[in-house]
């Protein structure tokens, strides 16, 4: 059982663990098991966890931030670092013109799985009407307001032009 923990690397919400407890065990299983890509990609997450803070008003008024502890450092902060992180990989990938990477792979591991492109189309025919909309991309701020951040507004907004292309 131990060989097959220290393999199962990634993280979702129906797990029992945290994903910062995740990333710790993950760390810990790759630095064991020599996988340096997963060692890497964890030891990148976690370095920005810094950049998390919280704002604080001192004595004198001045409003300044302190970083978060990590009893302080919620699913949804983590989830935004590793979009974050995700987001500069693909502007990277394609200025380079690459397909993907293991660094890039490795970090969607760590993100709950995005709406796909049916799924949207089946929300949409079902709770979206077009009649009260002057044009097909007004519904936009709807259909994200549903889904949130699980699924990509460039692929929302591909969906809408080609229904107002119909």
């Amino acid at each position: 059982m131990a060989q097959n923990e220290s393999t199962s690397y990634g993280w979702h919400n129906a797990m029992p663990m945290s994903l910062l407890e995740k990333l710790k065990s993950d760390l810990k299983a790759a630095m064991i098991s020599k996988n340096t890509d997963v060692r890497n990609t964890v030891r990148q997450i976690m370095a920005e966890f810094p950049k998390l803070t919280v704002p604080l008003t001192l004595e004198s008024g001045k409003k300044t931030t302190r970083p978060k502890k990590p009893d302080e450092i919620t699913n949804e902060d983590i989830q935004d670092v590793i979009r974050s992180l995700v987001k500069s990989e693909k502007t990277v990938l394609e200025l380079t013109g690459g397909d993907s990477s293991a660094y890039l792979e490795i970090l969607e591991t760590y993100l709950p799985q995005m709406a796909s492109r049916a799924e949207i189309e089946v929300w949409i025919d079902a709770n979206i009407d077009f009649s009260k909309f002057k044009s097909p991309l007004q519904a936009m701020g709807s259909i994200m307001k549903h889904y949130g951040k699980l699924a990509d507004g460039n692929l929302v907004k591909d969906i809408l032009q080609e229904i107002s292309n119909r």
